[in-house]
Formats: C-alpha cells, structure tokens, sequence
C-alpha cells in the first residue's frame, strides 16, 4: 500500500469511501502518507469498474470529506492508450482576436471520451505538442509537468525541465499542480505549507493520471448532495485530497487539469453518451478516439 511516513499534519480533514457494508475512511491528513506505491485497498475495493468501449473502462464511487465536500461523486475513467488515439485540440482564435473555447459539445462523434486539457490563461498554458509539433513553449513552475503521448500511443507524465528534450512524441501539453511524481510520491509543497500551494482551498476538480501498467487514470468530482441540483458546483476536494485519491487508485504520477467551472467530460458508453459539463467552454480538450486496427 502507501509508504506510511507521515508529514506534519495540517488538519483532522478525513476522506471516506462509501461501500455496500457503510462508510469506510481510509486516508487522514494528520497520518498521511508521503509517497504511494500501490492502491490503497479500501478504496480500491469499492470501485467497480466496467467495460464502455475499447481501451476504455467507466466507473464511479461517493467520497466524503469534510464542509462543502460532504458528499463527492467520484467519476473515473480508464483508458489503455494502446487501444486508442489521444489527441490535444485547441480551436482557432476568434475573429475579435480572443483564444477560441471548447466545450465537450464540439467532440467528435466518435468520441468514445473527451475533457479539458491543461491549464488557461487568454489561451492554452505552458508547453503544448500538435501532430508532433511544439505549437508552444514550456511555461515556468516547479510543479508544471508535461503530459506526453508518444508516437507509440504510451502516455508519460515528465517534469517541466524535461520538457525540451521530449522526443518522439505526437501530442502533449502542460499542465499543474504535480500531485504525484517519480514513484507516486506526493510532492514537498502538498504537504508543507507555505511553499506555493494552497492546501486547504476547496473546489470541483479534474485530474489526469498514469497508472504503473502504461494504463490514464481520469478522476472528476462532482457535488451528489441536494439531489444532484448543484452537481456542477464548485465544491469538493484540496489539492493534497486529491493527491490522496489519485495515489489510492493506484496512479503512480498525475496532475490536476483545470476543475471548477471548467472540468467537463464526455464518455461513450456502447450506444449512450454522458456528458458532464462545465460552467464555461476553455481553450483546449483532449480527444479519445478508437485506434483504427489495420
């Protein structure tokens, strides 16, 4: 399971995993763990995860933690890169010169899954590969790793200064904070206060991850409580929650991508699609297609 060496805690905040037996909690701040090398299996254990299409895998479990994230929808999906083509999609500017927007509306319809990518300034951020072109160069953070996808179809996570030297690679782009590196550990400022991250802001999120087999790990929240009426709300996890909650499914790297009012999804479910939607278009997805079997 988790390396348990335990950080200084910053607070009694808890995470629980509801199951057919009741509510389980199975990660607390005050003995959190620095590093995961594996899932962690209570969390593991109450995800049921079933086949949608080739080369991906949907499921979805209820989380609770503390305040506003009192009820948390977890929604997954799990691709295996080499059953399909993942490409990053940035629309045209404007005609009144402002970055284009997309929304999980503009996929293709052989989408089988599509999000937002990266993070947004006017226009996508940081470094980003189309077709095996650098459309733009890295932008600066010590916790702003890159998302590569190789000609092969593998999919990397690579730390920032690892960037200029990507070869080989078809489509990427940058994104932040790093909330798993190297070999799942979580990194010094998740866990220290002070040094750049806030710890204890809560919001929706959307983050991207890459499994020890080769396989993405996507995890979006979405608030379950009041029925669902305010699904799309700005509530749910910290940073360092959602460190834990990557780290326990068993990712070994991974990355937020922009949440609140931004994170969206559209998943393929044999004839059926699902559309989770944000508050506002953004200036970049990433797009899941079949990979054409020859």
């Amino acid at each position: 399971m988790a390396t348990l060496v335990a950080a200084a805690p910053l607070s009694s905040q808890a995470l629980a995993v509801r199951t057919p037996d009741g509510w389980r909690t199975w990660w607390r701040a005050d003995s959190a763990p620095v590093a995961w090398r594996a899932a962690h299996p209570v969390l593991d254990s109450a995800v049921t995860w079933r086949r949608a299409a080739r080369g991906l895998d949907l499921a979805e479990v209820t989380l609770r933690g503390d305040g506003e994230a009192w009820r948390i929808r977890l929604l997954l999906a799990r691709v295996d890169p080499t059953a399909v083509t993942m490409r990053v999609v940035v629309p045209p500017v404007r005609a009144n010169g402002f970055a284009g927007r997309w929304s999980i509306d503009d996929a293709p319809r052989d989408a089988i899954l599509a999000l937002n990518a990266g993070q947004f300034t006017a226009g996508p951020w940081g470094w980003l590969l189309q077709e095996g072109t650098v459309r733009q160069g890295a932008g600066t953070g010590a916790l702003a790793p890159g998302v590569v996808i190789a000609t092969d179809g593998r999919v990397t996570i690579v730390p920032r200064d690892s960037l200029p030297a990507v070869r080989d690679a078809r489509e990427g782009f940058q994104s932040y904070p790093t909330l798993l590196e190297g070999d799942g550990e979580i990194p010094l400022p998740l866990r220290r206060a002070g040094l750049g991250v806030n710890l204890t802001h809560r919001d929706s999120r959307l983050a991207f991850g890459v499994l020890r087999d080769g396989r993405v790990l996507i995890a979006l929240t979405r608030f379950e409580g009041l029925g669902g009426v305010l699904e799309a709300a700005p509530f749910g996890f910290t940073t360092p929650e959602m460190a834990a909650i990557l780290g326990g499914l068993g990712a070994q790297r991974a990355v937020l991508l922009d949440g609140g009012l931004s994170g969206q999804m559209l998943a393929r479910e044999g004839r059926s699609v699902r559309r989770w939607r944000g508050m506002r278009g953004v200036a970049a997805g990433l797009v899941v297609t079949p990979r054409t079997v020859r």
